[in-house]
């Protein structure tokens, strides 16, 4: 298991060499055993989809990685990853961020959000439009939460064959990403990351400006 993940990691690393990507290894549904294998090889960047299975994991492993939460997160469960979590990629909604200010606050915490977009023509994929993203930005109590950054955008692109599909999807969220980063800058909104690309898709994302690749089965094999 040992040399099959750790050929598996370097093949993604030397892919990442030249770009400004970092990897995000994405454990969801994977054992610890595997996850523990990859922090043994010296990896310290974990994303995982569900609040349950983060908190679960984050309890059992090494208190020195760097948890993201890559998946959908209700209110109501902010509470639980609040203490610990890096990022948290999949915020939908002002009311969301500001639950993630106030649960932060209460363990004097920053932590870093970026909001997520709707750039697939699928129905099934979560996220903003970008009057939705406007509004949030431009909201005037945003400027009052001091326990959240705002630092870039989150988005997945359509699970399909047709990569001129994808590479022009990931081209419009960096298009969104830019203008955002031009017209915004305040104490807490300062974009630099760029989340997209899965297992299937990122080295194209990579070459469209990517600054998180998040990236599960390539690593750890199939579930």
């Amino acid at each position: 298991m040992q040399e099959a993940i750790e050929k598996n990691l370097n093949e993604i690393l030397s892919k990442l060499e030249n770009s400004e990507a970092k990897l995000i290894a994405v454990t969801k549904t994977h054992p610890i055993e595997k996850l523990q294998t990859l922090y043994d090889l010296g990896f310290k960047i974990f994303g995982e989809n569900r609040v349950q299975e983060l908190t679960e994991k984050q309890e059992k492993l090494p208190k020195d990685i760097e948890w993201h939460l890559i998946g959908t997160l209700q209110r109501n469960k902010t509470k639980y990853i609040a203490p610990f979590v890096s990022m948290i990629h999949s915020v939908e909604n002002f009311k969301l961020l500001k639950e993630i200010d106030k649960r932060a606050k209460q363990n004097e915490r920053v932590i870093e959000c970026l909001l997520q977009m709707h750039i697939a023509e699928e129905d099934t994929k979560f996220g903003l439009d970008e009057k939705e993203l406007y509004e949030i930005l431009e909201n005037e109590e945003l400027k009052t939460f001091e326990n959240i950054k705002l630092v870039g955008l989150m988005g997945m692109a359509t699970f399909t064959e047709n990569e001129s599909q994808v590479r022009s999807e990931f081209k419009k969220l960096k298009m969104l990403f830019d203008k955002v980063k031009t017209n915004f800058k305040t104490e807490n909104i300062n974009f630099r990351e760029i989340s997209m690309g899965m297992s299937g898709d990122y080295p194209i994302a990579i070459e469209e400006g990517a600054t998180l690749v998040r990236v599960g089965s390539a690593i750890f094999g199939k579930r």
